[in-house]
């Protein structure tokens, strides 16, 4: 009877002293996510800024050469720069890119956070987390988080394409586009051209992750270093890049002739419409792939800057203790 008593007592000594694994562990684990998930949205916000500002003069003159009928070429491109830098001054090579900063640091922010997390769910459902996924997921998780984050912030990047294209003395200012463009063509227009981009980022997004994770695998296994040098990460950014842009670029060139129709004066109604008038007008490959080549030289620099700023950035929190290891 007394050791009956004696060891009830000492159960409930236990109960008291030992913690309830189960409510402490579960919000351990939500706020070590709460806190993965800011850091990867304030990576990707930077990762971003850095990219986009390194190669803005090189990506308005794509775009003013995309929205044209003018034949392209490397010498074009360069008197083009020239004569913008003579007549308006060298700041207004980056004309547009207050825009484009308000379109690009949501838009990498939210496609670098959602490629984090649809890895995570993939491999939780392929049961390989903390490793890299299979080809096929590895792809998809790529393609999800570009469409995610273009879904959420596709007027911003018809703003900065309006921006880019017309004189200072059209739009003022951000706002000022939205306004004229609301009163004047539609709300609707802010989504012209949102087709082409989700047909495009798929191929675009998917390929970029999938091949700058698959670099970066392969180099983990030949030299046996988890975490490839600065200089190997811009190699591996910047083919990724090169695939991913090559891949998706003709629905590029449709994407930004539908945005900026309404300042053009040419009528764009659908994919297959616009492709078939370009190419009518200007030719296959000088039509479609029109500043392709360009776009060998910005696009590898700005997806390869942007890989590593992100990836050193997720480092230096870790290292200072601001995300979960």
């Amino acid at each position: 009877m007394g050791n009956g008593v004696q060891e009830r007592q000492a159960a409930l000594r236990q109960s008291e002293v030992l913690p309830l694994p189960s409510s402490s562990s579960s919000q351990s684990e939500g706020f070590k996510q709460g806190r993965s998930m800011v850091n990867s949205l304030l990576s990707g916000a930077l990762a971003g800024a850095v990219a986009k500002t390194s190669v803005a003069p090189l990506d308005r003159t794509k775009i003013i050469f995309q929205v044209s009928s003018a034949r392209f070429s490397a010498k074009e491109a360069y008197l083009l720069i020239y004569r913008t830098y003579l007549k308006d001054g060298f700041l207004s090579l980056w004309r547009g890119n207050s825009a484009t900063m308000v379109r690009v640091i949501p838009y990498a922010a939210i496609q670098f956070c959602a490629h984090e997390q649809y890895k995570r769910l993939l491999g939780g459902y392929y049961q390989c987390q903390g490793k890299t996924l299979p080809p096929v997921p590895r792809l998809l998780a790529g393609s999800l988080a570009g469409t995610t984050a273009v879904s959420l912030t596709y007027p911003l990047d018809m703003v900065r394409a309006r921006m880019a294209v017309t004189p200072k003395e059209m739009y003022s200012n951000i706002m000022h586009v939205f306004v004229r463009i609301s009163r004047e063509e539609g709300l609707k227009t802010l989504y012209r051209g949102f087709s082409p981009t989700i047909l495009g980022v798929v191929p675009y997004a998917g390929l970029s992750f999938f091949t700058y994770e698959t670099l970066k695998k392969h180099h983990g296994e030949r030299t046996g270093r988890t975490q490839p040098y600065s200089y190997e990460r811009l190699v591996f950014g910047a083919c990724a890049g090169l695939i991913g842009q090559s891949a998706s670029y003709p629905l590029d060139v449709v994407r930004r002739r539908m945005q900026t129709a309404g300042v053009t004066g040419h009528t764009y109604g659908t994919i297959l419409g616009t492709m078939r008038e370009i190419v009518l007008e200007e030719g296959l490959v000088r039509g479609l792939y029109k500043g392709l080549s360009m776009n060998w030289v910005k696009g590898p620099i700005a997806v390869g800057i942007s890989f590593t700023t992100f990836d050193l950035t997720q480092i230096l929190l870790r290292k200072l203790g601001y995300a979960p290891r």
